[in-house]
């Protein structure tokens, strides 16, 4: 005889019911302190999926999303599956963000581009939330990712648990399929698994070309849809709610966060600049970062400088 699961709705409705009446949300991460970027919902049991073309800067924006989560709350930890790059690579990015020193002069250690007041503020950011953050090592498969999360959540509970793979396409399944979407699917269904038993989930896809109007193959934001997703079928399926980043004809320098699937709310395009220098997203065209502020470094700086120097111009 097969296994009988259901639950009443009268059980059902006994929890939300009451926070219902109290006014109790559901509980989200912010990734960001300023509007548009704070309404992406991340949290408990949901699954955010990001897609972009190569060099859109999606890892650039899930990694700056993960950093501001962890200091904007304390007590979430993060496990991070990266298959392209080094905890170190990450790290930097993150660095040149918070301090507002060109990735370049990070990167190649030119030290007298790296004024040290903004060095020290950035990596205090880092330290803060450093032994909350985890990066999987190889192999890059779901097994070790499971492994790592449990390590890292231990006795706390995987409610306060923020899991990000980037990408989904590159991460090993366990078993034999026809084709990588078999893979795919198969490590969808896992990761509803662990976004049921509580995890946040931050989910990185590669996306294909699209036919423009004229037939021609294209990543351009007006023609990129739930389709673009490689191996797509579960992948989006899976998801809450679904982002693909794209570069913006209109905007200089800018990228366009298509909302394609919004399973508990509405679909709402976001208007992004990114800063490729520094690694860094803010709200198009005056949304403010969420990396260390003009006045906190002017002050750092003015406590660091000898004699009080004058004043930085970021």
């Amino acid at each position: 005889m097969s296994k009988c699961e259901f639950i009443l709705a009268s059980d059902a409705l006994v929890k939300w019911r009451e926070e219902l009446r109290i006014g109790k949300p559901p509980t989200f991460f912010p990734i960001s302190e300023n509007a548009p970027l704070s309404r992406i919902e991340v949290g408990p049991k949901l699954i955010t999926l990001i897609g972009g073309a190569p060099g859109a800067g999606k890892t650039a924006f899930v990694m700056q999303s993960v950093v501001d989560a962890l200091r904007l709350t304390s007590d979430l930890q993060a496990v991070v599956c990266n298959v392209e790059m080094t905890p170190e690579v990450l790290l930097e990015r993150q660095l040149a963000r918070l301090s507002g020193i060109p990735l370049a002069s990070i990167r190649y250690r030119r030290v007298a581009e790296m004024p040290p007041e903004r060095i020290e503020l950035g990596l205090a950011t880092i330290e803060k939330i450093a032994n909350r953050l985890c990066f999987v090592k190889p192999p890059f498969d779901l097994g070790n990712i499971e492994a790592t999360a449990n390590k890292m959540t231990g006795q706390s509970g995987s409610d306060r648990l923020l899991l990000v793979l980037d990408y989904l396409q590159r991460i090993k399944s366990p078993g034999t399929y026809a084709d990588r979407r078999g893979s795919v699917d198969f490590a969808m269904n896992a990761i509803r698994g662990y976004a049921e038993q509580g995890a946040a989930v931050l989910v990185v896809s590669s996306v294909g070309r699209q036919k423009d109007n004229r037939g021609r193959s294209s990543y351009d934001a007006e023609f990129i849809n739930l389709a673009s997703y490689k191996e797509s079928g579960e992948l989006e399926f899976g998801a809450d709610d679904a982002f693909i980043l794209a570069p913006s004809k209109d905007l200089p320098g800018g990228r366009v966060l298509k909302h394609l699937k919004a399973r508990h709310g509405e679909t709402q395009d976001l208007e992004l600049e990114f800063d490729g220098a520094t690694q860094q997203f803010k709200p198009y065209p005056d949304g403010s970062d969420s990396g260390a502020s003009d006045d906190e470094l002017n002050e750092a700086w003015l406590r660091h400088a000898p004699n009080g120097g004058e004043e930085w111009t970021p």
